[in-house]
């Protein structure tokens, strides 16, 4: 687990433990519900979230050894299969997680959460203005979550702060924020469902002009339920931190 991965904006996924609630419409058809208790069986979701082996806890150790040796930094999801400012998840854990993140400085730790309330009180004393490892993002799938997640986000220092628009439910209009504190956006449809709801690609499009004139910058990571990409909407780039 986590030892590479299909997420197209990142080199490895962090998960220290699995499980969450669902608490906003992005959750409706959660792949990693989909995946750990349907398939699996491993997790009831919304229920006790379920630690992970201590092999799977330690492994980026290696991944900030081998990023170090090749003299290139590798990008961390943390996390894929759970929300890592979750307030049902031990202190402990998350301590220990943190300790981790300290440590691997050869590693650009993305943290994404759809519960930014809950961040200020679990960073670490020694936060200051933020780690330079950790770049912190919020989960943005309408304008209802916009409005409500981002200016919680760009409350936090942070060495960089950034938006999973996935999966998109209908246009936003982000402009008051990217290029003013939001540096990346990375955007996708709804996948792992038959389900799945539609994204109207005239949506990703909108975005990627909002950023192209702001000065932010833009990541497509997939269409609804994986159709190909059109060639004017394969943009993926990184911001320079």
């Amino acid at each position: 687990m986590g030892q590479v991965t299909g997420i197209e904006w990142c080199h490895h996924t962090y998960n220290p433990w699995i499980g969450c609630t669902k608490v906003s419409p992005a959750c409706d058809y959660c792949y990693a519900e989909a995946q750990e208790d349907r398939r699996y069986g491993r997790v009831i979701w919304g229920g006790p979230r379920r630690r992970t082996s201590e092999a799977t806890r330690r492994a980026p150790h290696r991944w900030d050894r081998e990023a170090a040796a090749a003299g290139e930094r590798r990008h961390v999801f943390c996390m894929s299969l759970g929300d890592f400012w979750d307030n049902q998840v031990a202190d402990e854990w998350r301590d220990e997680a943190l300790g981790i993140i300290r440590q691997c400085r050869s590693l650009d730790w993305l943290i994404l959460t759809k519960r930014p309330q809950n961040i200020r009180r679990m960073l670490p004393p020694d936060w200051g203005d933020g780690w330079p490892n950790v770049w912190l993002g919020v989960t943005v799938e309408n304008m209802i979550e916009a409005r409500r997640r981002i200016p919680v986000l760009l409350k936090l220092p942070a060495r960089a702060h950034w938006l999973s628009v996935a999966p998109l439910l209908e246009p936003l209009d982000l402009r008051r924020w990217l290029g003013r504190g939001i540096d990346w956006i990375v955007v996708g449809g709804e996948t792992g469902s038959k389900d799945a709801r539609y994204m109207e690609p005239a949506w990703a499009r909108d975005l990627r002009d909002q950023c192209r004139s702001s000065g932010a910058t833009f990541f497509m990571k997939q269409m609804w339920k994986r159709k190909p990409i059109p060639e004017d909407l394969m943009v993926r780039e990184y911001p320079v931190i």
